[in-house]
């Protein structure tokens, strides 16, 4: 690969990225006159278009998410300044959607307060674990808990399309699975890594 850095550069547009997901449903756009349409499909389902627009940026984001890991790791160009911005990257895509999403009504609080909780749990476990020499790889249930997150906020943001019309809300299934996931994931990486908080006690 002859851009080394390339895979920051993508971590670094995630976060970009990101901010600008949060700025379009936080933006108070009625204040500058600025109305999204709103689409009723089949008398059942609402669209918002701000929310459409989100979303596409949003998949977007969570594709680059598996693209600058995938070409890091391919290219042992894996760096310290890259594994802080990842981490950076996904709480504030996924993290701060699900907090705009709880305060707009769309999820209950008890989701974003464990899976928030559960990230920092972890990520102080990686930072002992990593003071005291050891690297923290990702576990299959930390991986899975994140790939269902990001199909259940992406299905979300688009109305839970196409399952909404028929009223069986996958989005949920996917979000709700992703909570319980975090629960095990960030027991899991307790039960491997605990030791060395107890070090430090």
């Amino acid at each position: 690969m002859k851009d080394k850095n390339l895979p920051n550069k993508i971590t670094v547009l995630r976060i970009i990225m990101s901010v600008i997901i949060l700025f379009i449903l936080l933006f108070p756009w009625s204040m500058v006159n600025v109305n999204f349409k709103r689409f009723i499909i089949d008398n059942t389902v609402i669209i918002d278009s701000k929310m459409i627009i989100a979303g596409i940026i949003f998949i977007i984001a969570s594709l680059t998410d598996f693209l600058d890991g995938y070409l890091a790791r391919k290219y042992k160009v894996v760096s310290d300044f890259g594994k802080v911005m990842d981490a950076i990257a996904d709480k504030l895509l996924t993290n701060g959607l699900l907090i705009i999403l709880c305060a707009q009504g769309y999820l209950h609080p008890i989701i974003p307060v464990i899976i928030i909780l559960r990230d920092t749990v972890v990520n102080t476990l990686k930072m002992v674990a990593g003071n005291n020499g050891n690297v923290v790889a990702a576990i299959k249930t930390g991986k899975f808990k994140t790939a269902f997150l990001m199909i259940g906020l992406t299905l979300k943001l688009f109305g839970n399309l196409p399952f909404g019309l028929i009223n069986i809300a996958v989005d949920d299934f996917f979000i709700i699975a992703a909570t319980v996931l975090s629960v095990i994931s960030g027991y899991e990486y307790y039960r491997m890594y605990s030791k060395f908080l107890k070090k430090n006690v």
